[in-house]
């Protein structure tokens, strides 16, 4: 269940807020010598001011790939290049962009609470087969469904929070 939040708040620091972040970029590959290999394994990737960020490659063959791949990658960026650095303004949302953001925000939530929900059916079936096992009694069976109940609730918490911490970012101007 940890580990479903953790992918969650992973899955959030990719979806912009309208301020640069490192984190934006994470997930771009880059063609590198015939294979393909993550963004900041090729270049820096720092952030120069709250709606900049600036990419310097290692190899200055590896500027144009790097522009390349940001182009191509859904952020809708566009990098301006001078020399071997890139530098990436972060374009103002829009009300109407925020607002698809909040519900792409509230889907990756709803994810992952079914996944914490499919972790707490997992136990409790768990329990079940025990107990027709004769391996538990009954009452202990109760007392753990009760226990795995507490947990869920306390992880679908923790992702309402996550959620909310999102939204409030996404609506700030």
């Amino acid at each position: 269940m940890g580990k479903s939040v953790e992918a969650l708040k992973t899955e959030m620091s990719k979806i912009r807020t309208g301020r640069a972040h490192p984190s934006l970029l994470e997930h771009i590959t880059v063609e590198y010598y015939g294979s393909e290999v993550p963004l900041n394994q090729v270049a820096n990737v720092n952030v120069e001011d709250a709606r900049t960020l600036v990419v310097t490659p290692w190899e200055k063959p590896m500027v144009s790939k790097v522009e390349k791949a940001i182009l191509e990658s859904d952020l809708g960026l566009n990098p301006a290049v001078a020399g071997t650095v890139m530098r990436i303004p972060m374009p103002a949302l829009t009300e109407e962009r925020r607002r698809d953001l909040i519900k792409v925000v509230r889907s990756e939530a709803e994810g992952a609470k079914v996944a914490i929900r499919n972790i707490r059916r997992d136990a409790m079936n768990d329990f079940k087969e025990l107990l027709k096992d004769k391996e538990i009694s009954e009452d202990e069976e109760r007392r753990a469904g009760e226990a795995i109940q507490k947990l869920t609730d306390q992880y679908v918490a923790r992702v309402d929070e996550v959620l909310a911490t999102k939204e409030k970012d996404l609506m700030e101007i």
